[in-house]
């Protein structure tokens, strides 16, 4: 199946294949190789609309995951039909990002990569509202992302390690 990737912003410039590389290796990390995954790199403009319309959080923020089933966490969706094969939509604030990625120096592509990989847990049901739901999607992007390294050469980790 296929990640479709759009740039619908236009001030950072985004490395398109390498990205949607990545995220097929993330996707069949998890066992979700059959299912169509939608990726937007969106403006900060675009990341606040959503964030205030969905979220109830009028400003930008660096991903935000909108899943075509609703599952519990780890499971992979069960379609009845063809076109059910889809786990959903992930939108990445790559001005954000990036912004945040001049004020820490760290590498853009790393943490575009690495941020796409927590929208996928997100898409499969891993939540971080409580400590014990935090670590269990913690888990999960250190299982995915250490099979990424394996296959890339890469050193990535996620980015939430201080959360709780």
């Amino acid at each position: 199946m296929s990640v479709a990737l759009r740039n619908a912003q236009r001030a950072v410039p985004v490395r398109r294949a390498p990205l949607r590389r990545a995220v097929c290796a993330l996707r069949a990390a998890l066992g979700a190789s059959r299912f169509d995954v939608g990726l937007v790199c969106a403006s900060n403009a675009l990341m606040q609309r959503l964030n205030g319309v969905y979220r109830h959080c009028p400003e930008p923020t660096d991903v935000l995951s909108f899943p075509f089933h609703q599952v519990e966490a780890g499971e992979l969706p069960r379609p009845c039909c063809r076109g059910e094969y889809n786990l959903g939509d992930i939108f990445l604030g790559v001005e954000y990002i990036h912004q945040q990625c001049r004020e820490t120096g760290e590498d853009f592509d790393d943490v575009l990569t690495v941020t796409a990989a927590h929208g996928l847990c997100h898409l499969l049901g891993y939540r971080h509202d409580t400590k014990p739901e935090w670590e269990q999607m913690y888990q999960k992007e250190v299982q995915i992302l250490e099979e990424l390294n394996r296959l890339t050469g890469s050193r990535l980790r996620p980015l939430t390690a201080g959360l709780f």
